[in-house]
């Protein structure tokens, strides 16, 4: 073997592993956030029942609690993914509702999903049968776009 063998095979070398690299980079990193309580843990609560102390205990601290009268509990997961250089991307995010009442007694369960940017029900148990498409969550995700910071000025 000569030089030029030697110089040959250690070319080869170095461009399988640029290659190998290359396409290292090019796979995709998921990133999970939030919590989700695992749906067996969901099935245990009982609407009508259920408190907001035996939730916390029966499935852990929620992510963030409603902002009035601490009208309920809020868990958000959601995943990211981000190929090579791109900008990550979320592609998927889930939030679970509980609604309780002046006693602090769960009546709603909700879950809620991200379709093409459009908040959708995933699944819903309550205690009244007429529930109005306008809850807490709905209300706050359904102002988004809608702020007019002209109109603060008067």
């Amino acid at each position: 073997m000569g030089i030029f063998d030697n110089t040959v095979i250690v070319r080869r070398l170095l461009l399988g592993v640029a290659l190998a690299g290359g396409l290292a980079a090019c796979t995709p990193q998921y990133q999970n956030h939030g919590y989700m309580p695992p749906a067996e843990d969901l099935d245990q609560i009982v609407v009508g029942v259920d408190t907001r102390a035996s939730v916390e205990e029966s499935i852990g601290t929620p992510s963030t609690a409603g902002v009035v009268n601490e009208s309920g509990f809020y868990y958000v997961r959601s995943q990211r993914r981000t190929i090579g250089a791109l900008a990550p991307k979320e592609i998927d995010r889930q939030v679970l509702a509980i609604s309780f009442n002046e006693a602090g007694v769960v009546t709603n369960i909700e879950r809620f999903g991200l379709e093409r940017g459009q908040v959708v029900p995933l699944a819903r148990r309550v205690t009244t049968p007429g529930v109005r498409d306008s809850g807490f969550l709905r209300q706050l995700l359904g102002n988004i776009g809608r702020f007019n910071p002209a109109g603060l000025s008067g």
